[in-house]
């Protein structure tokens, strides 16, 4: 994630007051996308999850 000005090749999507921008071609391949902030006993920070790898996925992390 970074802070970014919008360019003709983004998709622009906004959610819960936030704008997102992210490359067309690479949103194509991984929507959906979820970001939250999240507060683990480590901190908190954004938690990014999205389809990209989930077709076919195994389920486990070890092999991917």
């Amino acid at each position: 994630m970074a802070l970014d000005e919008s360019a003709p090749n983004d998709e622009v999507f906004e959610d819960q007051g936030v704008t997102y921008l992210v490359e067309k071609g690479l949103f194509d391949k991984v929507k959906p996308i979820a970001v939250e902030f999240i507060t683990t006993p480590r901190g908190g920070g954004f938690k990014l999850t999205s389809g990209l790898g989930q077709e076919g996925a195994c389920g486990s992390c070890t092999s991917c």
